[in-house]
């Protein structure tokens, strides 16, 4: 096994939890949504709950987009396509 084979492999896994990742941000924003329209009898503790968890939710969102937009903006400008090596210079 070589180290080329070794980073495709880790990438793949990595774009797999990412993925996984912004899934599970999205059902912890609607489940804060969810929370905070159903108000569970008009408590007040379930709704500022929810209002957390859509904030956090938001949040989480808006990172993992963000590095993932940065990462490819750095990728296009450093002439690394996805599955390709970097050049060495020798």
């Amino acid at each position: 096994m070589n180290l080329q084979v070794l980073i495709k492999g880790a990438g793949g896994l990595v774009a797999d939890i990412v993925g996984v990742l912004i899934i599970a941000a999205m059902l912890v924003f609607f489940w804060g949504l969810v929370k905070f329209i159903a108000r569970v009898g008009g408590d007040e503790k379930a709704v500022e709950e929810g209002k957390n968890f859509m904030v956090w939710g938001l949040i989480s969102l808006f990172v993992m987009i963000s590095v993932w937009g940065l990462v490819k903006f750095i990728g296009k400008e450093l002439n690394i396509g996805q599955g390709s090596s970097i050049p060495l210079r020798r």
